[in-house]
């Protein structure tokens, strides 16, 4: 048998996380993708993306 694949991809994700939420912030990321038609992964991600992008506005003002 040959080893599972999936599709090929430039960025493969390999890390793995698994984080604990209160049910109202559970309620908050289903509703958030819901509304934004996203899944949770991607939902998460882009509020990554934007606190990274906030921090490094906020890292350069300081200097």
């Amino acid at each position: 048998m040959s080893p599972r694949t999936g599709r090929p991809t430039d960025n493969p994700k390999k890390v793995r996380l698994e984080i604990r939420l209160t049910e109202d912030q559970s309620e908050m990321l289903t509703r958030c993708a819901d509304n934004l038609n996203l899944t949770k992964t991607d939902v998460i991600v882009k509020g990554i993306e934007a606190m990274n992008q906030l921090a490094g506005r906020t890292n350069r003002t300081k200097e």
